[in-house]
């Protein structure tokens, strides 16, 4: 078996959902600088799209726990040879501190990662756009406030057509119906935000098909980016 130049091996905790972890995937190559196969990174993929949802728990609609496959999959993916571990789905930080705890690696936390970037690069009201559960969680509020800088959701209707164009739209393989989104996004503006987080992966899909602006920072380029670095690798193209 060849050599890895890099050591670190990535362990991607995927199917949460599939286009999002696949999006991942492809986002890591092109933003590695190689000549050959060899040169990017070992990465190994968990893709278990039949894990529970992870809104519909967090809001008590569905007494399915997510954690346990979750767990499983991270365990299966250190027996493959991850030493690091990274997981394209926002909504699954709810149950981040179990996990990181549960696994003998690392495990990188994509809101924390995002909140400390926004903040970096001169964030001081970031606008959250997520699920429900996210918001629920208070996943990224949580982060806010430790990172120092004030936060805002989408109100009501707007939350409603978030969670539309995740649901509704990018699931279902569509692409993001933009009234919606621009809806939730003037909304955000209104209340003084001066960045927001695409803080779904699928919204994500949304950046790379409908070209968004520097207003949006994208937790799925955050990951990237962390991941490539705690890979050893300096990333190009951000």
């Amino acid at each position: 078996m060849p050599q890895n130049p890099h050591k670190e091996v990535l362990g991607i905790l995927g199917g949460l959902g599939p286009a999002a972890s696949c999006y991942l995937y492809q986002m890591l190559i092109d933003h590695t600088p190689a000549s050959c196969d060899q040169d990017h990174i070992d990465i190994v993929i968990s893709s278990r799209a039949s894990t529970p949802d992870r809104t519909a728990f967090i809001m008590g609609e569905s007494k399915d726990d997510p954690f346990a496959v979750m767990e499983q999959d991270g365990f299966s993916l250190v027996h493959y040879g991850a030493t690091v571990i990274a997981i394209p789905c926002n909504t699954a930080h709810y149950f981040y501190d179990r996990l990181a705890e549960a696994l003998p690696v690392p495990v990188l936390n994509m809101p924390r990662l995002t909140v400390a970037d926004a903040k970096a690069a001169g964030c001081t009201k970031l606008g959250i756009l997520a699920t429900d559960g996210t918001l629920q969680a208070e996943t990224y509020q949580i982060a806010c406030r430790d990172a120092g800088i004030e936060w805002a959701a989408p109100a009501g209707d707007q939350q409603d057509d978030i969670m539309s164009v995740i649901y509704d739209d990018i699931k279902q393989g569509r692409r993001a119906d933009m009234a919606k989104f621009g809806g939730a996004v003037h909304d955000l503006k209104k209340q003084g935000c001066d960045m927001a987080v695409l803080g779904c992966t699928e919204l994500s899909l949304v950046k790379r098909d409908e070209h968004l602006g520097k207003f949006f920072i994208d937790s799925t380029e955050v990951l990237c980016r962390h991941a490539l670095e705690a890979c050893g690798v300096t990333p190009i193209g951000f």
